[in-house]
C-alpha cells in the first residue's frame, strides 16, 4: 500500500534514523519525532521492523537514484562515476543507514521473519543498472553481469570493512585498486 501519508512518513524516518540512528528507537518515541502516532506507523508498515525494512529499502532507492544522476552527467567517465558513488556511500553521514542495511541483512539471512522481504531485490536492483553501465563500457551482457555483481560485492564488503574499522584511507585504497584494476581488465584504464 502507497500513499502520499506513507511515502511521507517513510521520507521522514529516513531522514531521522541517519541523524539519530535506530538503537532501541521504539515506534512511540519516532512517531513523537515525526508528529504522527505509533497507530498511524503500524497502520502503514505493520511493525518497527517493516518500517525498518523499508527504511533500508528507500535508502538503496535513493543510492541507484544518485548512480543513475552521476552516470548520466555528459563527459563523466566509469572510473569518475565509481569513485564519486564510493564517495557518498562512504559519507559518514550514511553510516546508521548503512549499519542498519547490514543488520537487516544479516536477519534476513537467518531467516527471521521479519528481515526476509528485505531480499526480495537487494542484489538484483543493483544488477540491471550496473549492468547496463558495464555493457555501455563495451562489455557483453553475460561479462557485464558479472562485472556487475563483483562491483556490488566488492562496494558492500568494503562498506562493511569501513564500518568496522573505521579505516577510510584503507578502504579508499582498495576502492582505488578495485576500479583500476575492474577498467584495466576491460581495456579503459583511467
Amino acid at each position: 500500500m502507497s500513499s502520499p501519508t506513507k511515502d511521507k512518513l517513510l521520507s521522514a524516518t529516513v531522514d531521522y534514523v541517519a541523524v539519530n540512528g535506530i538503537g532501541e528507537l521504539s515506534l512511540r518515541h519516532l512517531a513523537t519525532a515525526l508528529g504522527t502516532s505509533h497507530r498511524m506507523l503500524i497502520y502503514y508498515f505493520g511493525s518497527r521492523q517493516g518500517l525498518l525494512v523499508e527504511v533500508v529499502r528507500a535508502v538503496e532507492e535513493r543510492q541507484r537514484e544518485a548512480l543513475a544522476q552521476l552516470d548520466s552527467e555528459p563527459g563523466t567517465t566509469p572510473d569518475e562515476v565509481a569513485r564519486r558513488l564510493w564517495r557518498q556511500l562512504a559519507d559518514p553521514a550514511l553510516w546508521p543507514n548503512e549499519r542498519l542495511f547490514f543488520e537487516l541483512y544479516a536477519q534476513a539471512l537467518q531467516g527471521s521473519p521479519h528481515a526476509v522481504p528485505l531480499l526480495d531485490g537487494i542484489v538484483e536492483n543493483w544488477l540491471g543498472p550496473a549492468t547496463e553501465m558495464a555493457m555501455r563500457r563495451g562489455l557483453t551482457a553475460d561479462v557485464a553481469r558479472a562485472e556487475a555483481r563483483l562491483g556490488i560485492a566488492v562496494t558492500r564488503g568494503l562498506l562493511l570493512d569501513l564500518l568496522a574499522t573505521g579505516d577510510r584511507d584503507g578502504v579508499d585504497q582498495a576502492m582505488e585498486r578495485f576500479i583500476a584494476i575492474s577498467l584495466a581488465a576491460t581495456g579503459q584504464d583511467s
